[in-house]
C-alpha cells in the first residue's frame, strides 16, 4: 500500500460504500426530520455494524464499536504499520499526526494549533486539571452529575495543594437556562479559579447551556473546561461557539472511532499558562503540543480517523442528532407517565439528546439494569449519582425502533412488578 494515500483512503472508502446503497444519495437530501424516521435508510445503514452480541446494546454511551468501513480501515493501517515498522515512525509519523490533528481540527471548527488528538476524555480534562498552579484556598467548582474520574482528579489536587472543591446538584427538569445558570452562579467566589461544566450530563443526557453558563462566568473572571465526551459528533457545533476555555472529549463514542481516541482543545492564550503533565523540552511553553507527549502510540488508530470523520459527515451532523433524538423520544414518550415509571431527563427536547436516563420506583438501578439484562436480554448501566438513580439508555444510528419496543415492553413489565 501507498503510504502516502492512507489518509485519503479511508474517505474515499466510507463516501464510496455509504453512497452506493440503492437509494442512499436521495435519502440524503431529504430534511433531518423527515429522514429521522425512514426506517429503510436507518435499516440500511445497520448493515454496516455488524456484532456479535446475542443481545440488545443499548450502552453505547461508553464506547460504540466502528461500523465495518471504519474496522476495515483500521486494519488496514495496522498493516501498513506493521510493514514499514520503525521507518514509517522516523520519517512520516509527524506529518501524518499534523493531517489527523487538522482533520479533527476542521471538524471541531478550531484551529489545529489550539487541538490535540489523546486518548479520552478523562486525559484531556485531568491534563487541565492538573496544569492549573493551583495554591492553597483556590477553588473550583463542578457538578455531583459530573464524571468522577474528573471529580476525583479535583480531589487529588485538593490533597496535594489545599484548593478547594464546590460541588452543585444541577437540577434534572430545570424550567429555564436561567435556572441552571444562577446554580452555577451562586457557587462562584473570588477565589474560583476554574469552573467544570458538562455539555450533556452522561448519566441523565441533559444537554447544559453552555454557552449561558461561560457567559455568566466570563463576567466573573472565571475560566470554564467543559466535559464534551458525550457531545461532539453527538450535537452540532463548532467547539469556539461554546465560549469556553477548555475543551475535552472522546472519539470513540459518538464518532465511532477505534477505541483510545480523543481530543484536548484549549484556547490559544489559555495555553502558556498550563504546565504540562510530562516533560518535553522540544515544545514551547505555547504551543499546545506540549501538553500531549503520548510517546510510542498505535498510530493506526489516529488514521483511521480520516475514515470515522468521512463516515460521519456522510450522514451529517443534523440528519445524525435528528435521528438520534428520534430514538430517544421515541422510547421515552412510551414510558415517561406510565406508573412507577421515573425519568430522569427532561422532556424538552431542545434539552436532550440520544441518552435518557429511566428508574423505577422501589428498584435500585444496578438491581434494574442487571434485571433488563438476565431476563430480557437488554444492556443498559445503572447509574446511582446523587438524585440520579436509574439505568442509562443509549441508542446509536444502529439502533432498531423494534429493540426500542423491546425495552418499552420490558419497563412496562419490571414496574407493574414494582
Amino acid at each position: 500500500m501507498n503510504k502516502r494515500n492512507m489518509l485519503k483512503m479511508g474517505a474515499t472508502t466510507a463516501l464510496g460504500l455509504m453512497l452506493s446503497k440503492g437509494a442512499m444519495g436521495q435519502a440524503l437530501a431529504r430534511a433531518p426530520a423527515e429522514l429521522a424516521q425512514d426506517e429503510p435508510f436507518w435499516a440500511a445503514l445497520r448493515a454496516h455494524y455488524r456484532t456479535d452480541n446475542r443481545f440488545i446494546n443499548l450502552e453505547n454511551g461508553f464506547y460504540c464499536f466502528q461500523p465495518d468501513t471504519i474496522l476495515d480501515a483500521l486494519f488496514t493501517n495496522i498493516r501498513a504499520i506493521n510493514g514499514e515498522a520503525s521507518h514509517y515512525m522516523r520519517t512520516r509519523l509527524d506529518a501524518d499526526v499534523l493531517k489527523v490533528r487538522g482533520q479533527v481540527a476542521r471538524l471541531a471548527g478550531c484551529p489545529v494549533e489550539e487541538l490535540v488528538v489523546t486518548r479520552n476524555t478523562t486525559e484531556s480534562l485531568d491534563t487541565i486539571i492538573n496544569g492549573i498552579d493551583w495554591k492553597p484556598g483556590d477553588e473550583a467548582v463542578m457538578a455531583t452529575q459530573d464524571y468522577g474520574s474528573m471529580i476525583d482528579m479535583f480531589a487529588l489536587q485538593a490533597r496535594r495543594h489545599g484548593m478547594v472543591n464546590r460541588i452543585v446538584e444541577v437540577p434534572l427538569h430545570p424550567k429555564s437556562d436561567a435556572e441552571i445558570v444562577d446554580v452555577y452562579r451562586a457557587a462562584l467566589t473570588d477565589r474560583t479559579r476554574l469552573l467544570m461544566v458538562s455539555h450533556i450530563v452522561g448519566g441523565t443526557g441533559q444537554v447544559l447551556p453552555v454557552k449561558a453558563i461561560c457567559a455568566m462566568a466570563h463576567a466573573r473572571g472565571v475560566p470554564v473546561m467543559v466535559d464534551g465526551a458525550h457531545s461532539f459528533a453527538h450535537l452540532d457545533f463548532a467547539i469556539p461557539d461554546l465560549g469556553c476555555d477548555y475543551y475535552g472529549a472522546s472519539l470513540h463514542k459518538w464518532l465511532s472511532a477505534p477505541l483510545g481516541l480523543g481530543l484536548l482543545w484549549v484556547r490559544r492564550d489559555r495555553i502558556p499558562a498550563l504546565w504540562p503533565m510530562f516533560g518535553d523540552a522540544s515544545m514551547a511553553d505555547d504551543d499546545i503540543r506540549k501538553l500531549n507527549h503520548r510517546g510510542t502510540h498505535p498510530i493506526h488508530s489516529d488514521l483511521t480517523l480520516a475514515t470515522a470523520i468521512a463516515f460521519h459527515e456522510t450522514i451529517g451532523a443534523p440528519r445524525k442528532l435528528a435521528r438520534l433524538r428520534y430514538l430517544q423520544s421515541y422510547w421515552t414518550g412510551k414510558v415517561r407517565a406510565m406508573p412507577n415509571i421515573r425519568l430522569n431527563t427532561p422532556a424538552d427536547p431542545a434539552r436532550t439528546c440520544a441518552i435518557a436516563n429511566v428508574g423505577i420506583e422501589g428498584i435500585a438501578p444496578a438491581q434494574l439494569a442487571a434485571t433488563l439484562m438476565d431476563r430480557y436480554g437488554i444492556y443498559a448501566v445503572a447509574i446511582d449519582r446523587g438524585t440520579v438513580q436509574g439505568v442509562r439508555v443509549t441508542p446509536q444510528l444502529y439502533t432498531s425502533i423494534a429493540e426500542l419496543d423491546a425495552l418499552v415492553s420490558a419497563l412496562t413489565a419490571i414496574a407493574r412488578r414494582a
